[in-house]
């Protein structure tokens, strides 16, 4: 079964930082590209970032390049996402997705004010 657990969210001021985690069970994770999306209030869910399955290759949406970055340790099967520099608009709900069937995780809320 798979089952994505994220955590790392919380209040925090313009320009501060974060560490999203999300943790992953089942043994889908290896083999399977991850992704971040996130939901402000009001608006339609929206894809941050994504990482192929050596974590090698990784992509951000234009408005986090240069501020957001993710990562994954297969060892822990665990996926993150350092935000830095953050900004106001960048407050909604951050979940963690498998592109191996498409599950979300329950997502973890991040303020920025």
């Amino acid at each position: 079964q798979v089952q994505l657990v994220e955590s790392g969210g919380g209040l925090v001021a313009p320009g501060g930082s974060l560490r999203l985690s999300c943790v992953a069970s089942g043994s889908f994770f290896n083999h399977s590209a991850m992704s971040w999306a996130r939901q402000a209030p009001g608006k339609e869910l929206e894809w941050v970032s994504g990482i192929n399955t050596g974590g090698g290759s990784t992509y951000y949406t234009d408005s986090v390049k240069g501020r957001f970055t993710i990562s994954r340790d297969n060892a822990k099967n665990t996926l993150y996402l350092q935000l830095n520099s953050l900004k106001t608009e960048d407050t909604a709900m951050y979940y963690c997705k498998t592109d191996f069937d498409g599950t979300r995780g329950q997502g973890t809320q991040v303020t920025v004010s």
